[in-house]
Order: structure tokens, then C-alpha cells, then sequence
């Protein structure tokens, strides 16, 4: 992944210069800098949800524009709840990870159901899986949308402050499950 000369504007406000970014297979990259400093727009301008005015965003060697191989890639969003006023339930919401990989009118696989076991039980969710995502605490919020990233079984995690409003007992989660990721592979932009 890679971001080359990033330029963006929101509204008629520059947010992004000139921003210059690679990762390599199974590195940690950590965006820091202030509020209202450009990093959500940096992250969001990777999956193509904020337009670059200049500049080229690639992945896995493929301009944004080219690429639809987005099964290789997990998005955990800033700030949002998995529930969205939908009621259903973790492994549901967890479930909806694995359509990259088996589109919208494919009945789940055992691989798609076990990755999806997999991605809950990596959060620590287990004895959740079938509870409403309603019921939970913000903390646990966030890990459901984190099992929903990793049940594509991607190669780059893009994380848009995964850490912020967690309770200190999901953060310690988070960092296991992070770490575990990064030793089998993955790619980590936060």
C-alpha cells in the first residue's frame, strides 16, 4: 500500500499535502498527529471514501482506480457503532466481513463460517456470537467491527482509531489480536 504526493480537500479546505506513505507486507504503520491534523482523511482517502486532488493511492502494486480486490483488504471505521439502528446479532454483523469474498447471493461455505468463528473468537466475543450488537458496551462495539475486518482474512487492516472511547480491558484485547495478526502476515495502517 502506498500513498504518493496525497492531496485532498474537503469542502474548499486543503487537509491532505503532499503526503507520502508505504507499507511493506506484515509492517505497523501509525498515523499520529493532532485533532483535525488529516489522519482520518489520509486513511479514508486509501479506500477511495475521500477523493485525492493529486496524487495516486495504490494497492498491492494496483492504482485505486484499477483495484477490486477488496476481499485483501479490512476496514475498521473512526468512531461508529456495528449496530446502525439494524438489529442483529455479532456473528451477523461479522458474517457481513466474509461478503468480499462470497458476494451477496452465495450461501456461506464451512471455511466462510469458520473464519467468521475465527475473527469472533480472536476478539473475545465468543460467548456473545449470538447475542444483539444493541446490547453491548461501546468497547465491544468496536471488536465486533474489528471480527468484521478480520473475518475477510486480510492481508492490509486499515484502521481508523480503533483504540478511541475503548474500555482499557477491550484495548488489551485489541493489542492481542493486533499482535497475533502482524506475526501471521498482515499489514496494519492505524
Amino acid at each position: 500500500m502506498s500513498l504518493r504526493g496525497a492531496t485532498a480537500t474537503l469542502g474548499s479546505r486543503p487537509v491532505l499535502r503532499g503526503i507520502d506513505v508505504s507499507l511493506r507486507r506484515g509492517e505497523v504503520v501509525a498515523l499520529l498527529g493532532a485533532n483535525g491534523s488529516g489522519k482520518s482523511t489520509a486513511v479514508r482517502s486509501v479506500i477511495g471514501q475521500v477523493p485525492l486532488t493529486s496524487g495516486e493511492v495504490t494497492l498491492f502494486g494496483t492504482p485505486l482506480r484499477r483495484f477490486r480486490d477488496w476481499a485483501r483488504v479490512g476496514y475498521v471505521p473512526q468512531r461508529t457503532t456495528a449496530a446502525s439502528g439494524v438489529p442483529a446479532t455479532v456473528r451477523e454483523v461479522v458474517s457481513s466481513g466474509r461478503l468480499a469474498r462470497t458476494g451477496l447471493l452465495r450461501w456461506p461455505s464451512k471455511a466462510d463460517r469458520a473464519a467468521v468463528q475465527r475473527a469472533i473468537d480472536l476478539v473475545g466475543l465468543t460467548d456473545r456470537a449470538k447475542d444483539a450488537v444493541g446490547a453491548l458496551s461501546g468497547g465491544q462495539h468496536q471488536r465486533v467491527l474489528i471480527a468484521r475486518a478480520l473475518a475477510a482474512e486480510p492481508e492490509l487492516l486499515i484502521m481508523d482509531e480503533p483504540m478511541a472511547g475503548v474500555d482499557l480491558a477491550s484495548q488489551e484485547i485489541l493489542a492481542a489480536t493486533l499482535r497475533d495478526q502482524v506475526a501471521a502476515g498482515t499489514t496494519v495502517l492505524l
